[in-house]
């Protein structure tokens, strides 16, 4: 049996690692145009003065900006039915308080959404995607001071309103639980604190963190009420970092700790979008912390007003917890224990399909809305030779991904929407700055010290993707049933 004949077949983007032209058009800095580049073994950096000799990987990015014409018709011979992307917030907004948009930013986005549906391709459109205008940052501290919740429904209301009728899908906040880590203080809250070399591992003031991360709660319901108002076919969702933990024995202890880290990374912020309401757990750690929020009367009522359509989210892999440290594993920076029984990927992250069809399964049976996976891909060295890239490591990672997608949907009765693999072409990597890190359907003639021609090749895994489409998950399920067969 294939997928819901309306499933969302597509890839992810996003505005900071893919657009490029980090300040023409209009656009302003955004936190990510001050991070530098870094690898597997050397952490990116945070570099207040952006006219130093270093290499910004943002500022041109992979050109998406002046070749989206080219990607986008690329992206429609595949077949995608939807293109996962973000605006680029101060690309609308250079300095997030400004009185006027910014209108050939807003024009640069009616070309991009009009040219999807030309290629009968929906777009999916994050609002916020690690890319809040720097000017916030300096000038207000973030989301730690409260106007900015009103500088971000103000951004959400110019884009509803201006691309009504093109775009129904949208996301507010990108993996808004990364405002419970070190790492999202910069890239997801603005925290000036955090604007330093080490803001991946900086750690600061804990209620201003969670002040900051309330905000963002209101900024995320304001924009849902605000949307439904202005056109009621707007589906808006959530968007969380999904950190699968298996307990690393039966031992009591590491069950209790898995369950208590998997409550509050990957259900506080989900509690709060979905249901309108901070968790009991989610209460008590902040109590135990130390954390008093303060809320203005009307903040409950925001949050129970502004609860979200659906719940996306993105899963690349799992690792095991336990209440003792041991050898570590790294799984989009929340690092766990090796699994003994999971293949692990040349940066270290365990493959684990089955654990997508149960996070599948534990978020619908807590949730009850529907659920979209909306990045979950391989990230490898991919070699250019011959005019060809042959990816079979990545096409068997996507196989198996898309069994498990259709067992939790078939056999367990989950609510899919569709699958947005990351990435539809190369582009700069967000943990590390790097282009060797290639997630893409499409090849990116560019290195790590952005040199190359930026000439695009779709690769093998394109082609395969492009039958999956077709038949609706069809050809994929074959295969592993034809190789299943051979097995036996």
């Amino acid at each position: 049996m294939p997928f819901p004949t309306d499933f969302l077949w597509g890839a992810a983007l996003a505005a900071n690692q893919c657009e490029g032209a980090w300040n023409e058009g209009g656009k302003g800095p955004s936190v990510a145009d001050h991070l530098t580049a870094g690898s597997r073994t050397k952490p990116r950096r945070f570099v207040e003065d952006l006219a130093l000799d270093d290499y910004f990987p943002s500022h041109t990015g992979v050109d998406f900006y002046h070749r989206f014409e080219e990607d986008i018709a690329l992206f429609g011979q595949i077949g995608l039915k939807c293109l996962r992307l973000s605006i680029a917030w101060s690309r609308i907004f250079p300095n997030g308080d400004d009185a006027e948009p910014n209108e050939e930013g807003l024009a640069f986005y009616d070309r991009v959404f009009t040219l999807c549906r030309e290629n009968n391709i929906t777009p999916l459109v994050t609002l916020s995607h690690f890319e809040m205008p720097y000017h916030l940052v300096t000038a207000y501290n973030g989301f730690a001071d409260r106007r900015v919740i009103d500088m971000f429904v103000r951004y959400a209301e110019t884009c509803f309103t201006r691309y009504q009728g093109l775009v129904t899908h949208w996301l507010t906040f990108n993996e808004i639980n990364f405002g419970t880590l070190s790492a999202g203080r910069l890239i997801g809250l603005g925290l000036q604190s955090a604007a330093q070399a080490d803001y991946f591992f900086g750690s600061g003031d804990e209620t201003e963190q969670y002040q900051a991360l309330h905000h963002v709660f209101l900024a995320s319901a304001k924009a849902v009420i605000v949307g439904h108002r202005i056109d009621s076919a707007n589906q808006i969702g959530c968007m969380i970092a999904n950190g699968l933990s298996y307990p690393l024995t039966p031992k009591p202890e590491d069950v209790l700790a898995t369950q208590q880290r998997t409550d509050w990374f990957n259900h506080f912020c989900g509690v709060v979008q979905v249901r309108g309401a901070y968790p009991s757990f989610a209460k008590a750690k902040l109590a135990k912390m130390g954390v008093t929020l303060d809320l203005a009367p009307d903040d409950e009522a925001t949050l129970l007003a502004g609860k979200v359509d659906f719940y996306s989210f993105s899963y690349y892999s799992s690792s095991c917890l336990a209440a003792e440290a041991g050898e570590e594993s790294q799984a989009n920076l929340l690092a766990g224990q090796k699994n003994p029984y999971l293949e692990t990927s040349a940066w270290g992250w365990q493959i684990d399909p089955i654990g997508l069809r149960v996070t599948l399964n534990r978020l619908y049976q807590r949730y009850q809305v529907p659920l979209l996976v909306v990045e979950n891909g391989l990230g490898a060295v991919d070699e250019l030779k011959n005019g060809i890239v042959d990816d079979p490591y990545r096409i068997d990672y996507l196989r198996v991904h898309v069994k498990a997608m259709h067992d939790a949907i078939v056999e367990d009765g989950v609510d899919l929407m569709g699958y947005t693999m990351w990435t539809a072409l190369d582009l700069i990597s967000a943990g590390t700055g790097e282009m060797a890190k290639r997630y893409g359907l499409i090849y990116v003639d560019r290195d790590d010290s952005g040199h190359g021609s930026l000439a695009r090749t779709p690769k093998a895994s394109a082609a395969w993707y492009s039958d999956v489409i077709a038949t609706n998950g069809a050809s994929a399920l074959a295969e592993l049933a034809h190789q299943e067969a051979a097995v036996d």
